[in-house]
């Protein structure tokens, strides 16, 4: 068929390709594939309450978040139900 020579440039192409292939897409990743202002700054992400009293108030404040959700949802729930058994009857 080929011979030596063709064996040899198959061989040399399996093992270049994948390292050409990483060297491509591994160098200057951040200059090629950044997506600029993707993350926010870290002054606007969260910050994670470290003193007893920041603690209580995350927690208060999180309750009363959950339950204005809560009276939210039973109050459309009621709604819902009211409309089902107007619509019905």
């Amino acid at each position: 068929m080929g011979g030596a020579n063709l064996e040899v440039f198959k061989f040399g192409l399996y093992v270049m390709f994948p390292i050409g292939w990483m060297y491509y897409f591994g160098t200057n990743l951040e200059s090629r594939f950044s997506v600029p202002d993707f993350w926010p700054p870290p002054e606007a992400t969260h910050k994670i309450p470290h003193e007893r009293e920041d603690l209580i108030a995350e927690l208060e404040r999180m309750k009363t978040q959950r339950l204005e959700r809560r009276a939210r949802r039973l109050e459309m729930e009621a709604r819902e139900k009211e409309q089902r058994e107007g619509g019905a009857g």
